[in-house]
C-alpha cells in the first residue's frame, strides 16, 4: 500500500496507517508528521522524506525503513522490531527503550540511547555508522550502544559527558582515543576479543543493511565503556 504524504496532517496520516496495519506500507512525501509507525506491532513501513518527532515510539515488533533523515526521539520506549534510517537522526534516539534494533547510517544528536534498559532476554540496541552528540548513553540501564564512527583529527566519536549517569548495559567506541571528560560512573578499557564478539552480530546488521564491508568496520581500535561497579543505582535494576 502506498500513502502520499504531501499535505496530511499527522493525525490523518498515522489514521492511514494504522488502518493499514500488518500490510506493506510505503510513504512518500513525508514531511515532518510525528509519531509515525507508533506502537506497530507487525508489518513493514517504508518512509520517503523526513519523518518528525518520536518516529516508531512504543514499536512493538514491526519494522520501519526511512530513506532520509529522522527528526528528535526516534524509536522512543521501544519494545520489540528494528528501524533503520538511511541518513542522521535528531537528539533522545531511543529514549527508554526496551528492546529491539535501531540502526543509523550517519549520525545522531544528543542523548541517543538515553535511559535504555533491559529486562529478562530483550537486549536493546543501537548502532551508529558515524558519530554522537553529548551525554551518548546518559543513564542508560541496559542494552547495547555500537559507535562505529572514528572522529575527526583523532577524536572521539561522541560529544561530552559520555555515560552520565551510566549504570547498566555497555557502550563500545571506535576511536583511536576516550574522552576526556567521562563520568566517575564510568568504567572504560580497550576492548579485547570477547568484547567485539558480543556486538559483531549488530555490526553484522548494519554491514547489511547499508552495504558496508563487515571487516573494515571492524578495524581499527576500540573502546568499552560499563559501568563502574561501585554505582549505588546498579541495585535498583533487576537485569544487569
Amino acid at each position: 500500500m502506498t500513502i502520499d504524504a504531501r499535505g496530511l496532517p499527522y493525525r490523518e496520516l498515522n489514521e492511514k496507517i494504522r488502518a493499514a496495519a500488518g500490510e506493506d506500507i510505503l510513504v512518500e512525501g513525508c514531511n515532518g508528521q510525528r509519531y509515525l509507525g507508533a506502537g506497530l506491532a507487525r508489518g513493514r513501513l517504508e518512509i520517503r522524506g523526513t519523518p518528525g518527532n518520536a518516529l516508531g515510539a512504543y514499536l512493538d515488533g514491526g519494522e520501519i525503513l526511512v530513506r532520509g533523515n529522522a527528526q528528535e526521539a526516534a524509536g522512543d520506549t521501544m519494545n520489540a522490531g528494528r528501524i533503520v534510517v538511511h541518513g542522521s537522526c535528531g537528539d533522545g534516539l531511543g529514549y527508554g527503550m526496551r528492546g529491539g534494533l535501531i540502526l543509523v547510517r550517519d549520525d545522531v544528536g544528543y542523548r541517543a540511547g538515553i535511559h535504555m534498559k533491559s529486562y529478562g532476554d530483550r537486549v536493546p540496541a543501537v548502532v551508529v555508522g558515524g558519530g554522537a552528540g553529548s551525554f551518548l548513553g546518559e543513564y542508560q540501564a541496559g542494552g547495547l550502544i555500537l559507535v562505529l564512527g572514528r572522529g575527526r583529527e583523532g577524536k572521539p566519536p561522541v560529544g561530552r559527558f559520555c555515560g552520565t549517569g551510566m549504570h547498566g548495559g555497555k557502550i563500545l567506541l571506535r576511536a583511536d582515543s576516550l574522552p576526556f571528560d567521562l563520568p566517575e560512573q564510568v568504567s572504560a578499557r580497550e576492548a579485547g576479543p570477547e568484547d567485539l564478539a558480543e556486538f559483531r552480530p549488530y555490526g553484522e546488521a548494519y554491514a547489511e543493511t547499508f552495504g558496508v564491508p563487515l571487516e573494515e568496520l571492524f578495524r581499527g581500535r576500540f573502546y568499552l565503556l560499563t559501568p563502574n561497579t561501585s554505582s549505588p543505582y546498579r541495585q535498583l535494576y533487576t537485569n544487569q
